[in-house]
């Protein structure tokens, strides 16, 4: 039989610190070696140089032994982690389950504050922390004109110019937003789509799933008749087929070619665009510095920041204004990650929601801390008897810790099934425009961070009431039989109850904020009638209607029909109507002012034929409204808000004063004569400020306000009532009065005036649900947290107040003991939780309108509310406590 190498024979005898044994024993063998040698007779210092140079190189010897002890250490005590692991989660669940009530209730809280944490948790990701499907997404900027009045967006000229002399980005896009109607010989479809120059797709760093996207050529006029789907038009119109490259379609009455597909995940702007064709800028538009309806994004060079291209821009800009001092008003330039500016105020809002969310999700672990202790204390002569078999206290705190983090990770698992029904809701009831909201779903990530957040609970809620409950007196607890709960304990347990208090205080703050801001909104008044109003987009083909004559000429037939229609009461058109979108702001002159900045008025500019303001219900202050003699030719005249005409005459009558503005060139202002003053009107909704405005007759409209508006108007029409079957009524007459004039013509977003208004209110409606279902289920835990210590108090303290009312107290007295005791934490919490209000509530500053975030009556009825409904959660316990018999209570005792 083989001898095996000293180092297996020996492995076994290596204990903890394994390098001073193997040098112990490889010590003891090489002096046993040496030993026999000199026995034999060889000298001392040859025999143990003989010793070592028998036993081979002795720090290899050294360091192979060493290796293998330290792994068999480490796979021991890896097995005894994994064994007192399996008996603790054994010991746990076997534990959990012999209390089912206590159990549900723990998983049930717990998964509440889970699934609510994870389900905001996705829509965060998906919204927020995701990042865009495009190539290095943080090279990728909008640049923006930064002046007054102006919503960022930059003229043809300003772009050009741009383009040519900058040299920090690597390629820089411009984009016009339009709508198109997609017609064939069975239907005419409007989409909304982009018109965009030829490197939009390349700033982008996506290329397409078919075919190809534009070439340099296709951005000149003439050439640019080529058109590239979405992949969800692609399906949706073109049934997916592969052949779709080369097909010719019919975009506003002319023939495009289409060229190519994008990905699925292709939508920059997250606003659903359909197509793209090029902008193709002719000399007059590049010489253009006046009208600005581009948004522009580009691509920053490897390595440029973006301050440097923003300073480059900006210094471009300068000298542009002051070569066109008329058309540029001596502004900045903005660059700022496209992800920032495509997301906007929803990263701070969603961020505050989740804030909220953890809130809720701390009471939780609150109310689940309590119920630990208070079973802690129904285990200590448990646990003071293992103390007393020798469990060290570590050992005894890592059981109860697993009992924690079996609670958590099944409260995890129900919250994933409360999160997944919660993110259906959420993305269901939230008000359109959040930028991929609807893209929310659980994924890995999502998983991982429930998993986080579980573990990370269960340690919240687990530790402090493992530590209590393992720091015990083992001879008196043993001695009392477990029955002592102890001043320290109590204190404990007021303490989560004042936190618990605090949170739900500050939510509810939160909510009251909300509630006050949505109220307001309610009442703000319009500045028209929107009963039975019904308003719909129409939009002319472009090659049938180029001439404005004949597109004015249907217009008016579409007016005349309408009006004439059973059910009709009044009839209109505008280049735009409230909260329908397509405004247009000009910068007016008024006659005597120098056309500077200084003297520019900024306002919104909307075209409209007689009987619009009527149909509308805007009142007229005084002077005149249009009629059919405002025509072309005749006297220029134009209508004004009353915020117009205190900006641009202010303590003075408006009424014959005349502006330039739209189609004025210097030395020919082209005055418009005011000849009335109308109500202001709330145009982007009650949220929004009141801005100047002025009206134009329809047939008086400048002939470059042709190419704004694309030869798109608002039908505006109001029934004889507002009951659903009439406004019905209308919406139908709407589009048959528009057939009746040409079946080519597109109507489109045919909604009722009222359903409008709601949609401008719909994000403060939703922000107001949402945190007030939060604040609402704070609430709740924070009572039940009440409710169980007022509870526990009452048992543990039951032979005392037995032993009170036998000796002479009446039950109000020991009501208002038990009343005064489980007021404490109440007040406490109610005082610390306005002062965390008064700090949090000024997050929510970007959200609420009419309403100061520090608002008094909203803190004061969180208070309130809190105090009452805390009061009433303690009498229940209180009260039951007085109606014992206190014989009964002191013989059981």
């Amino acid at each position: 039989m083989s001898r095996l190498p000293m180092w297996r024979r020996y492995r076994r005898l290596f204990g903890s610190d394994v390098r001073a044994d193997v040098d112990d024993e490889l010590r003891y063998h090489l002096d046993m070696r040496a030993q026999e040698l000199i026995d034999r007779g060889t000298p001392p210092e040859s025999a143990r140089a003989e010793a070592l140079r028998a036993f081979g190189d002795l720090q290899a010897v050294s360091a192979e032994c060493v290796t293998l002890g330290e792994a068999h250490d480490r796979e021991r005590d890896r097995r005894e982690w994994l064994g007192e692991l399996r008996q603790d989660v054994t010991y746990a669940v076997r534990q959990l389950l012999r209390e089912p009530a206590f159990t549900a209730i723990a998983v049930l809280t717990l998964a509440l504050g889970i699934g609510a944490t994870t389900a905001i948790f996705s829509a965060v990701r998906s919204v927020v922390l995701r990042p865009f499907p495009f190539a290095h997404p943080e090279r990728v900027m909008m640049v923006s004109e930064l002046w007054p009045g102006n919503n960022g967006s930059v003229s043809d000229g300003n772009f050009v110019d741009w383009r040519a002399r900058q040299t920090t980005f690597e390629k820089l896009s411009a984009e016009q937003f339009a709508e198109f109607t997609l017609a064939d010989r069975s239907s005419a479809d409007r989409l909304s789509g982009g018109k965009v120059t030829k490197d939009f797709f390349a700033v982008f760093g996506v290329g397409p799933a078919l075919g190809r996207t534009f070439r340099p050529e296709e951005d000149e006029p003439g050439n640019d008749g080529v058109v590239v789907l979405s992949d969800a038009l692609w399906r949706t119109r073109f049934g997916a087929a592969a052949g779709v490259v080369g097909r010719e379609v019919q975009l506003n009455g002319r023939p495009y070619t289409v060229i190519g597909v994008m990905p699925s995940a292709f939508d920059p702007t997250t606003t659903g665009e359909q197509l793209w064709v090029p902008q193709a800028f002719t000399p007059e538009r590049e010489a253009n510095h006046d009208q600005h309806h581009n948004i522009v994004v580009g691509r920053l060079k490897p390595g440029v920041p973006a301050s440097r291209a923003q300073a480059e821009l900006t210094a471009i800009q300068k000298e542009l204004d002051a070569r066109y001092p008329n058309a540029n008003f001596d502004g900045t330039v903005g660059v700022r990650p496209f992800d920032e500016a495509v997301i906007g105020d929803y990263r701070e809002r969603l961020f505050v929601t989740l804030g909220a969310v953890a809130f809720v999700l701390l009471i939780a672990c609150g109310n689940v801390a309590n119920l630990l202790l208070a079973r802690g204390a129904s285990r200590a002569k448990e646990l003071a008897v293992r103390a007393a078999l020798g469990a060290r206290r570590g050992r005894i705190v890592r059981q109860l810790l697993t009992e924690s983090v079996v609670l958590g990770l099944a409260a995890a698992v129900a919250g994933l099934g409360l999160a997944y029904a919660g993110i259906e809701v959420l993305v269901a009831a939230a008000p359109e425009g959040i930028p991929r909201l609807n893209e929310t779903r659980v994924d890995v990530v999502v998983l991982t961070f429930t998993v986080a957040v579980a573990l990370a609970s269960s340690v919240v809620f687990g530790l402090v009431p493992s530590l209590r409950a393992s720091k015990q007196d083992v001879q008196s607890t043993l001695r009392e039989g477990g029955r002592g709960s102890g001043a320290v304990k109590d204190r404990v347990r007021q303490a989560l109850v004042a936190a618990e208090v605090a949170l739900a205080c500050t939510l509810l703050a939160g909510a009251g904020l909300l509630v006050r801001s949505a109220i307001y909104l309610q009442q703000v008044k319009p500045g028209f009638d929107p009963a039975g109003v019904v308003t719909a987009r129409v939009t002319l083909p472009e090659v049938q209607y180029k001439d404005p004559a004949r597109a004015l000429q249907a217009f008016h037939a579409v007016a005349e029909r309408l009006a004439a229609l059973p059910g009709v009461k009044l009839a209109s058109l505008g280049s735009t109507a409230p909260l329908v979108g397509g405004d247009f702001t000009n910068g007016i002159v008024p006659e005597g002012q120098p056309a500077d900045q200084e003297h520019l008025v900024q306002a919104a500019s909307r075209f409209v034929m007689p009987g619009y303001l009527a149909t509308m219900r805007i009142p007229l202050v005084r002077g005149r409204d249009f009629t059919t003699a405002d025509v072309a030719g005749a006297q220029r005249v134009a209508i004004v808000s009353e915020a117009l005409a205190k900006r641009a005459w202010p303590n003075q009558d408006p009424i014959g004063r005349r502006f330039g503005c739209c189609d004025g060139a210097p030395g020919d202002p082209r005055w418009k004569t005011v000849v009335g003053v109308v109500g202001d009107v709330h145009a982007d909704g009650p949220a929004a400020e009141v801005q100047p405005e002025f009206y134009i007759p329809l047939d008086q409209m400048p002939a470059a306000a042709w190419d704004w508006t694309r030869r798109t108007v608002t039908v505006v029409a109001r029934a004889y009532g507002e009951d659903r079957a009439r406004v019905a009524g209308v919406a139908a007459a709407i589009r048959a009065a528009v057939r009746s004039v040409d079946p080519a013509i597109p109507v489109y977003r045919v909604r009722p005036m009222r359903e409008l208004i709601r949609g401008s209110t719909a994000e403060a409606r939703f922000n107001t649900l949402l945190l007030g279902l939060l604040a609402t289920a704070g609430l709740v835990l924070a009572m039940v947290g009440i409710y169980g210590v007022v509870g526990y108090f009452v048992a543990q303290r039951a032979t005392e107040m037995g032993l009170r009312m036998a000796l002479g107290a009446s039950p109000a007295d020991v009501l208002r003991l038990l009343t005064l005791q489980g007021a404490r934490p109440i007040l406490v919490g109610v005082g610390v939780g306005a002062a965390m209000a008064v700090v949090a509530t000024r997050l929510l500053r970007t959200a609420v309108v009419g309403v100061r975030p520090s608002d008094p009556v909203s803190l004061a009825a969180a208070a309130a509310v809190l105090c009452v409904a805390g009061l009433a959660a303690t009498l229940v316990p209180a009260r039951r406590a007085t109606r014992r018999d206190p014989a009964q209570t002191l013989m059981r005792s």
